[in-house]
C-alpha cells in the first residue's frame, strides 16, 4: 500500500496526479487506456485503428448490463454482448440481471487499465500456483481452474486530507550514577562500585501536521479491504480520467462500500500512523502515556476502477481465492494441501531432529 504523507518536519506534499491528455481513448479489443498517437495498447498489444478505438461517442454512455450474484451479493456491469456470467467473487453462476435505475450510483472518476494480457496473467497464476507443488493434491485439476481466471475493474475509494493532531506524553532522559556495594568473594566480604542508570522524567506536548493521499478502501463487495491490501499498491500516476468505453470488453463491480463507511476506515488508519509518526519523532531516550487527538479536514475522495484478475474455485468443500493486481501482477491467495504429504513432512522433520540429537548426545 504506498500512501504519500507530507508531514510538519517533511513539507514536501505528494504531486497532483496528471491528468489524461484530451486524446486519450479505449483499445478496441481490449479496453485498455490509450493516449493519443499510441499504435499499439500497451496492455494487449492491439494495434490501434482511426475511428475503431471508441465503442461510443466522448460522453455517450456505453451500453452494459447489470448483475447482482445472489450468492455473495457483488454487483458487476459487464458487456451486453456477454450472455452468460460467472461471479469472479465467489464462482457463482447464480446471478439475476438488475434494471438500470435499480443501481443508482455514481459514476468512477478515474480508471487503471490492465497492463497485463490475460494469456500472461495465466502464466503468472501456473508459476504461482506450482511453488511449492510437493504439497499440492494430486487430484487437483489445475488445467480447469486456470480457465475461470477473470479480470474484473474492481471500485475503490481514494482519499486525500489533512490530518492535524496534538499529543502530550512523559519523556525519559538517561543519566548514569556510580554506587558503591559490598559482596562477599572466597568467603571475604569486598567493596565494590557499579554504573547504574537512572531515568529522569518530564512533560512534553506539541503538535504534529500530515497530508495523507493515494490511500485506498476497497469499495468492492466481493473483495475485502485486508484481501486487497495484500495486492498493492498500484502505479496511481497510471490513473486516466474515467470514460465508459474504458470497460469495453471487462466486467466492472460497482461498489458496495459507501463513501462514509469507507472514509471511517481511511480515518482509523491515519489516526494509527499519526500516533505511530508522534512515537517514532519524540525526543528522549524512551517516553510513556502519549497521548494523540487528531482531527482531519480538507477531505476529499475519488471513486476509482483498478484492474484485479480473480480466481474463485472450490476443492472438497472449501473456497479458495487467488487475486492479481492487474497493473503491477502482485498476487495473494489460498491453495489447497494434502493433509497427507504435509504430515509426512512433519514427519520427516521430526525424525531428522531425532537423528541429530542422538548424533550430539554420542559426542
Amino acid at each position: 500500500m504506498a500512501v504519500s504523507a507530507s508531514e510538519i518536519y517533511d513539507v514536501e506534499l505528494a504531486p497532483d496526479l496528471p491528468l489524461p491528455s484530451a486524446g486519450a481513448s479505449a483499445c478496441g479489443s481490449c479496453g485498455s487506456p490509450m493516449e493519443s498517437g499510441d499504435r499499439f495498447c500497451p496492455a494487449c498489444g492491439a494495434a490501434s485503428a482511426e475511428g475503431a478505438i471508441d465503442r461510443s461517442a466522448p460522453g455517450t454512455p456505453a451500453a452494459v448490463r447489470h448483475l447482482k450474484c445472489n450468492n455473495c451479493g457483488a454487483e458487476v456491469q459487464i458487456d451486453p454482448d456477454q450472455r452468460s456470467y460467472v461471479c469472479a467473487f465467489c464462482d457463482s453462476t447464480y446471478v439475476v440481471e438488475l434494471p438500470p435505475a435499480e443501481t443508482g450510483r455514481q459514476d468512477p472518476e478515474f480508471v487503471i487499465g490492465f497492463a497485463i494480457p490475460l494469456d500472461d496473467a495465466r502464466d503468472r497464476f501456473r508459476r504461482w500456483f506450482q511453488s511449492n507443488s510437493w504439497f499440492r493434491p494430486r487430484d487437483l485439476a489445475r488445467a480447469e481452474i486456470v480457465e475461470q481466471l477473470r479480470g474484473v475493474y474492481v471500485p475503490f475509494w481514494s482519499f486525500t486530507l489533512l490530518a492535524r493532531s496534538s499529543w502530550s506524553a512523559q519523556i525519559g532522559e538517561y543519566w548514569y550514577r556510580t554506587e558503591t556495594y559490598t559482596t562477599v568473594e572466597n568467603g571475604k566480604t569486598v567493596t565494590k562500585t557499579r554504573r547504574v542508570r537512572e531515568t529522569e522524567w518530564w512533560p512534553l506536548r506539541g503538535g504534529h501536521h500530515a497530508y495523507y493521499s493515494g490511500f485506498l478502501i476497497s469499495a468492492s463487495g466481493g473483495l475485502p479491504h485486508q484481501v486487497a491490501l495484500q495486492m498493492q499498491p498500484y502505479r496511481l500516476a497510471a490513473l486516466k480520467r474515467y470514460r465508459p468505453q474504458f470497460l469495453a470488453g471487462w466486467a466492472a463491480e460497482e461498489y458496495s462500500v459507501a463513501r462514509e463507511e469507507a472514509l471511517t476506515i481511511a480515518t482509523e488508519e491515519f489516526q494509527r500512523r499519526e500516533q505511530n509518526a508522534v512515537a517514532n519523532h519524540l525526543p528522549g531516550d524512551e517516553h510513556r502515556g502519549l497521548s494523540v487527538s487528531t482531527g482531519f479536514s480538507d477531505i476529499n475522495s475519488d471513486l476509482v476502477l483498478l484492474p484485479v484478475y480473480m480466481l474463485t474455485y472450490r476443492y472438497r468443500g472449501k473456497n479458495y481465492r487467488f487475486v492479481m493486481n492487474g497493473q503491477t501482477g502482485r498476487v495473494t491467495g489460498a491453495k489447497p494441501v494434502s493433509a497427507v504429504k504435509v504430515a509426512i513432512a512433519v514427519a520427516l522433520g521430526v525424525a531428522a531432529a531425532l537423528v541429530a540429537w542422538g548424533a550430539l548426545s554420542l559426542m
